[in-house]
């Protein structure tokens, strides 16, 4: 299990509760994209990196006819998935996922096993993008279908996160995390609308395109603590909370960040 891995199945609950619903609707969004395919006969569908399993579920809901497997490299997160599936499908929906441990990059699946792929920011996470869209490639038949949604490059400061390292350096704890917090832990943040399509071309994908558009989410002061207290991983987080609060203006707690979706069709 890669290190990052590991992690993911240390921040799983965190995960659930204050990060997984920023990026929900982003991700329930891509479904209008996949439209099309299932409309055109696309039944068995393959979410790469579930995570929570918000993009899996919301296809089982939506479309009563496909079934779909979630697969994660984190152990924690498919079994945050699979409690997710059980909690809000009917019984009758839940038989039509079915969640697995797996890599983006070494899918356990036979070429031509799904008619389409999805997958909602997780392509900027995996060691080698070219190998695992590859990889989506080759597990959706001839004419099969893939659409994703990640994040794009971006330079611009959250504000929070500046006080939050202020804080930090007040409790005087020795290095602060800031250089994690500047996007270093993303590097494979795509960097333009351009290059999305250009990957997904390279990777034997016709008819591609890509669409930018903005997450937006307001946190308040307590989720904000709560998501730095989890990802952070670090108890005295949530006691930073006044300091945080005292130095933040009006409208500051509201995230605001550049994503790109994109889909192909296997050629």
């Amino acid at each position: 299990m890669t290190e990052q891995a590991a992690r993911y199945d240390r921040i799983a609950a965190g995960y659930a509760r204050w990060w997984a619903p920023v990026l929900a609707p982003q991700a329930r969004a891509l479904l209008d994209w996949l439209e099309p395919a299932v409309a055109a006969g696309a039944r068995r569908l393959i979410d790469v990196g579930t995570g929570s399993g918000t993009l899996a579920i919301a296809a089982v809901r939506r479309w009563p006819e496909v079934t779909v497997v979630g697969i994660d490299a984190s152990r924690g997160m498919a079994e945050l998935a699979e409690a997710e599936a059980d909690r809000l499908l009917s019984r009758a929906e839940r038989r039509r996922l079915d969640v697995r441990v797996a890599f983006a990059d070494e899918l356990p699946f036979d070429a031509n096993a799904f008619d389409a792929a999805m997958s909602s920011f997780v392509f900027q996470l995996v060691p080698n993008r070219a190998r695992a869209l590859r990889e989506a490639r080759r597990v959706i038949c001839p004419g099969g279908f893939l659409a994703y949604v990640t994040w794009l490059r971006d330079e611009r400061v959250f504000l929070p996160d500046v006080e939050f390292d202020a804080a930090l350096d007040d409790l005087d704890l020795g290095e602060s995390d800031e250089d994690e917090r500047d996007g270093n832990d993303r590097p494979g943040d795509i960097p333009s609308v351009e290059a999305a399509v250009a990957q997904l071309r390279r990777a034997g994908f016709r008819e591609v395109r890509a669409q930018a558009a903005t997450l937006e989410h307001p946190f308040d002061v307590e989720g904000y603590v709560g998501f730095m207290a989890e990802f952070d991983e670090q108890d005295f987080v949530s006691n930073l909370e006044p300091e945080i609060r005292a130095g933040l203006p009006p409208d500051a707690l509201v995230l605001r960040l550049p994503v790109v979706a994109a889909s192909g069709r296997r050629s």
